[in-house]
């Protein structure tokens, strides 16, 4: 996600105030549609607990059709493991936004907002870091721990997950972490898979995953399998958006669905979204869920993932990097965008990421957690369902 140094040539269209993705209730359809053989199209109009639709067309005084959702599509029949596949050559037909070009790039360099203004670098001596060992876990236990960034240690059924692994301390086109990561490797328990948002050297990491044996099972999304195959790797699986694996576990299986971000992809100058991008909506074998966005822009998709996958326990979402919003907003949802997605996915407690690791972008270091923290107070919600851990705490999801 080193996007300020990694952009296409494509034009950047005029700033309008208002995200250029098509949002559920904008009255037009979302760009990009939906994953091959899908079959339904992406939820819009009113989300859930709000009141029924109108139908389209009736005249003034006439009864109001009643609102029917369309059909709740069946999961995918897991993928087998290991399989290769073809895809197409690029997936920029998934795009919700067009990518920032030369112009953007241009705005950026006069505007001098890459990073944060030198008065508040202070604040990285305030940003939370509390190491700590990580919890017990037995084969009933829903845990994780924030490593910092977009990685978490996720044990699951008896497993040890690890989401866009980052242990090292800088990458490609971005300043070095601010934060030490919060677990070392060599306190890590024997890692049982990897799973991949996309590609953006900030999520994949080469010099981390080298450190892992060339056999641990890593989910990728889609075109993304012969990557990793050059690198050795030989339990290499990747997914197009709302595929799934299942991977055994001693607590019984556990599910990995590959779903929808507002996002995209690249790596080099040649690349650009020649792999595909999303989160994944793991489910252990007690039916508990927890969805890792990875690197989003707020959308459509949020409500639709909730709609096919309800009963989400926990969120881990994106509150930073989103300055400024102009060029930001399609790809980085800002805090209150997060605690909206949460809202929309219909999950019951919210983990803010993708923060206080690496500075990416022009947002004051603790701005993110104050106003996550501001945006979760005004709904209402318990305060103990907003899991804004420090890097390196963890904590037991509730069930275990």
């Amino acid at each position: 996600m080193t996007e300020q140094t990694e952009r296409s040539l494509a034009e950047q269209p005029p700033d309008t105030g208002r995200p250029p993705y098509a949002a559920p209730g904008d009255g037009v359809a979302p760009a990009g549609g939906a994953g091959r053989g899908d079959g339904v199209a992406p939820a819009g109009g009113a989300g859930r607990g709000d009141g029924p639709a109108t139908a389209q067309g009736t005249t003034a005084g006439a009864p109001a059709l009643p609102h029917t959702a369309p059909p709740l599509p069946p999961l995918a029949e897991p993928r087998p493991l290991g399989e290769t596949r073809t895809w197409p050559r690029d997936f920029t037909h998934r795009l919700t936004a067009p990518l920032p070009g030369v112009r953007a790039l241009a705005r950026i360099a006069r505007e001098g907002k890459l990073r944060p203004a030198p008065e508040k670098l202070p604040e990285i001596q305030q940003l939370p870091f509390e190491p700590g060992p990580m919890p017990a876990a037995g084969t009933t236990t829903l845990a994780l721990t924030w490593a910092g960034h977009a990685s978490w240690v996720i044990r699951i059924g008896g497993l040890t997950v690890l989401t866009d692994p980052v242990w090292s301390r800088k990458i490609l086109g971005t300043p070095a972490r601010v934060t030490p990561v919060g677990v070392r490797w060599e306190d890590l328990p024997p890692v049982d898979a990897v799973v991949i948002s996309h590609n953006h050297y900030d999520h994949l990491d080469a010099p981390t995953l080298k450190r892992l044996p060339r056999h641990t099972p890593l989910l990728l999304p889609a075109g993304l399998a012969p990557w990793a195959r050059r690198r050795g790797f030989t339990q290499v699986t990747d997914l197009d958006w709302w595929e799934a694996v299942v991977l055994p576990a001693p607590g019984g299986p556990v599910r990995f669905d590959f779903v929808p971000a507002h996002h995209w992809s690249k790596r080099t100058l040649t690349d650009t979204c020649r792999s595909l991008w999303g989160g994944w909506l793991l489910t252990a074998p007690d039916g508990r869920r927890i969805h890792f966005a990875g690197d989003t822009g707020y959308g459509h998709w949020f409500e639709e993932i909730g709609r096919r996958y309800p009963g989400i326990d926990l969120a881990l979402l994106p509150i930073g990097a989103y300055d400024p919003r102009w060029m930001l907003r399609p790809v980085h949802t800002d805090p209150e965008e997060a605690v909206r997605a949460c809202h929309d996915l219909g999950a019951r407690a919210l983990a803010p990421m993708h923060w206080s690791t690496f500075l990416l972008s022009g947002e004051p270091p603790l701005e993110p957690l104050h106003r996550v923290r501001t945006a979760w107070a005004a709904t209402g919600r318990p305060r103990e369902d907003l899991w804004d851990l420090p890097v390196g705490a963890s904590r037991v999801l509730d069930g275990s």
